[in-house]
């Protein structure tokens, strides 16, 4: 064999290899590329779910996004952390007002740091996260809503409290 034939050998090599080898690296990237959208989707999801659920109190996707932030931040030892400590807050039975503000910062402090993580960290402040857009007719029927609860509540316990007095005095 000669020099050029051995040339010619090695770059048919080569080029078979590329024609192979790039249909299965672009493959690869795409999913790579897939799986990064995916998984920013997710976190702008749970991100945009507690901003709108900060002004309700609990929600039912409120609390489901706090309970899937360890799956969907597993890489982000901030968020976890600022997660980790909210949650600890939560656990406190019956907490007093300086308790329920101390909650109030964390919750604001995790969306913080979800929205440095998400890359907003100069368009979504501090600020921005305490003062959500409330409007006085919802706030009215909020608390027209709790003033309903809990006058149905004490209904209900004066009519316990009638039931039981009858059944006290037959004994």
């Amino acid at each position: 064999m000669d020099n050029q034939t051995v040339t010619i050998s090695i770059i048919e090599i080569v080029n078979i290899a590329a024609i192979v080898a790039a249909p299965i690296i672009a493959v690869w990237v795409g999913q790579l590329l897939n799986s990064k959208s995916e998984k920013r989707k997710d976190k702008l999801q749970i991100f945009k779910t507690l901003m709108t659920s900060r002004i309700y109190g609990w929600t039912v996707e409120g609390v489901h996004a706090l309970n899937i932030i360890d799956i969907v931040f597993a890489d982000d030892k901030d968020v976890r952390s600022a997660w980790a400590d909210l949650n600890d807050k939560y656990h406190f039975s019956n907490p007093d007002q300086q308790h329920l503000e101390k909650i109030k910062r964390a919750q604001d402090k995790l969306l913080e740091t979800m929205a440095a993580s998400l890359g907003y960290k100069d368009k979504i402040t501090w600020e921005t996260i305490q003062n959500p857009y409330l409007p006085d007719g919802m706030v009215m029927q909020i608390e027209a809503q709790k003033n309903q609860q809990q006058q149905y509540t004490d209904l209900l316990s004066k009519a316990n409290e009638m039931i039981q007095q009858p059944n006290k005095q037959s004994r």
